[in-house]
């Protein structure tokens, strides 16, 4: 039997892969950490994608907040539930009420701050009020307009140069003094004055080209000042349930907010729309999405910007009055 010499077997037992093995393990290597990177930017974008739309609904949800309890609690006065029974209040279409004669009570149209037949009220698809939008009077062109009039769900003190209402159970009065103009205790009881006209602007204050939900808000003064509610809100479209009897509370249609109204109608619920974009455009996306909502119709915006479209119908409380 012939012998194998020791060097040989030793040189036998050190050999390594072959280039093959290697290659193909190097392959197999490759497309292990290309699936890996794969499933990681996957995981990525989609966490990038959801907390995008999170906040999208955060925002619109924050924007509901705010409008909702002016809706509800609109055409409450304190005491009484019926704005005939309000001294000192006028009609826009009326000559300046004396309880607000000044510049900046009426920047929005005469005597807009002491409107209480008008509760609820908008424009559609427009922002034609005479007081300027802000910023630089960039207000959106297609988006609807909200303004609510009502009195604060809590008693406040009788403050000067602040437009507020004094209310019995039988007879209201708006005035503008540190007194108020009868008792207070136990028949009669003071409420602010608070209007209320939402609108969207093509700007927000963090920067230009961000669209934002603001309002124009009765303030001391009396006057109306500008704030800005959150930006991202890029429209705004409402809609005014009316009971066409004014006696049961239940909508029986829906009217966009110049449709005429009949006199013996009340509007007992408004819906409202929120579309929400996101700051920036995303790269990757576009958004060709047609939006039909309110009065709204085909709307696409074809662009690389995310949005979230959020609705909600919200009851007046006070509508019977």
């Amino acid at each position: 039997m012939k012998s194998i010499p020791l060097n040989r077997m030793r040189s036998r037992s050190q050999q390594g892969f072959s280039l093959i093995e290697l290659m193909v393990a190097l392959v197999i290597g490759s497309i292990l950490i290309a699936g890996t990177v794969f499933v990681y930017i996957q995981s990525r974008n989609s966490y990038g994608v959801n907390e995008t739309v999170s906040r999208l609904q955060e925002t619109a949800r924050y924007a509901m907040s705010v409008v909702e309890p002016d809706i509800r609690m609109s055409s409450y006065w304190g005491l009484i539930n019926d704005p005939e029974l309000v001294n000192n209040r006028a009609r826009q279409t009326d000559p300046v009420a004396a309880i607000a004669p000044g510049a900046a009570a009426n920047v929005c149209g005469n005597n807009f701050a002491v409107d209480l037949y008008s509760t609820v009220e908008g424009t559609d698809n427009i922002y034609n009020l005479p007081c300027a939008a802000s910023p630089s009077g960039a207000a959106s062109p297609t988006s609807d307009t909200l303004t609510i009039r009502r009195a604060t769900a809590i008693a406040a003190a009788p403050t000067a140069g602040r437009l507020q209402l004094y209310t019995t159970r039988t007879v209201g009065q708006i005035f503008n003094a540190a007194a108020a103009p009868g008792p207070l205790a136990p028949m009669g009881r003071v409420n602010d004055l608070i209007v209320n006209a939402y609108y969207v602007s093509r700007d927000s204050d963090e920067r230009a080209g961000l669209p934002s939900l603001r309002r124009k808000q009765l303030g001391a003064g009396p006057g109306f000042v500008d704030q800005e509610i959150i930006p991202g809100v890029e429209d705004m479209q409402v809609q005014f349930g009316i009971d066409p009897t004014g006696l049961n509370g239940t909508a029986t249609r829906y009217v966009n907010p110049d449709d005429a109204i009949p006199a013996a109608s009340q509007v007992v619920s408004v819906r409202v729309w929120f579309l929400v974009r996101s700051p920036d455009p995303e790269v990757g996306h576009t958004d060709n999405r047609v939006y039909n909502y309110g009065n709204r119709v085909n709307y696409t915006p074809n662009d690389g910007f995310r949005r979230v479209l959020f609705t909600r119908t919200i009851q007046v409380r006070n509508s019977l009055g």
